[in-house]
């Protein structure tokens, strides 16, 4: 089954409402309409930016998508400093990561929680994004491919075959992230082609084929187009070159097949 590729921009930290307006309308100028129909084009902004984003792509009428970067496995209540899926959802997201490298290293978030949050997402209607990888002596170990499916398998707890039908899954090596290594693209296809073995143990195989496993690391538009060529990765989760609209935009349009914006 071909599943259309996935490019997500997780902005991270970074840009305030109106920063945010401008990089989506450089997104948007410089990606014509057309690459939408082979591509699935997705910016995740800061909690604070989801609204003005909101306002444009919905006045404007863009393709272009959005969601958040993080939610609370919680509906409502005395949750300070949470946001809740219902939130997300009447601003409009279309999806939300859960389980972060980040999230799981400085918040200590482990695969029970971010199960909890995946299935807070799926019953807001959001498609959770839902994020494992391992670090950099566990890479050297060897134990990646084990590390990765153990972590898959604990993120999807308690979840049918037909949630996870609905869920993307990011492989993101936390040795990658922001550093400026790169996982080969046989690398992305060792890990990918081995959670999709996972999801087949999980879900059965027509599940399996239908799930987007995207790589994320340090993904520009110089080292996009042989990563997403491989044939168990669907697409990259990206997070500084999500910040260069015109980056953004050409290694989305690589994602799609060509030609260059």
């Amino acid at each position: 089954m071909a599943r259309k590729p996935l490019i997500a921009g997780n902005w991270k930290m970074n840009l305030n409402h109106f920063e945010a307006i401008a990089l989506v309308q450089k997104i948007a100028f410089s990606l014509p309409d057309k690459y939408f129909d082979k591509v699935d084009v997705t910016v995740l902004p800061p909690f604070t930016d989801l609204r003005s984003v909101q306002t444009l792509v919905d006045g404007d009428k863009l393709r272009l998508t959005y969601g958040a970067q993080d939610l609370s496995q919680h509906d409502s209540g005395a949750y300070t400093g949470e946001v809740s899926g219902a939130f997300l959802a009447k601003l409009g997201c279309t999806f939300v990561v859960v389980g972060h490298s980040e999230r799981r290293t400085y918040h200590a978030e482990g695969d029970d929680l971010v199960a909890a949050k995946t299935q807070a997402a799926l019953k807001h209607g959001l498609t959770p994004i839902v994020c494992i990888g391992e670090g950099l002596e566990v890479r050297e170990a060897g134990n990646h491919v084990s590390h990765c499916t153990e972590q898959l398998t604990g993120s999807l707890a308690g979840l049918s075959a037909e949630q996870i039908a609905s869920v993307v899954i990011a492989y993101e090596p936390v040795w990658a992230i922001g550093t400026g290594r790169v996982a080969s693209a046989a690398d992305a296809q060792e890990v990918c082609a081995a959670v999709r073995a996972q999801l087949v143990e999980l879900a059965g195989q027509e599940t399996a084929d239908t799930v987007r496993v995207l790589y994320g690391g340090s993904v520009n538009a110089k080292n996009v187009g042989e990563i997403v060529a491989q044939k168990d990765v669907d697409g990259a989760l990206v997070g500084g070159a999500s910040l260069d609209g015109e980056q953004f935009a050409t290694l989305s349009a690589i994602a799609a097949g060509g030609p260059l914006p």
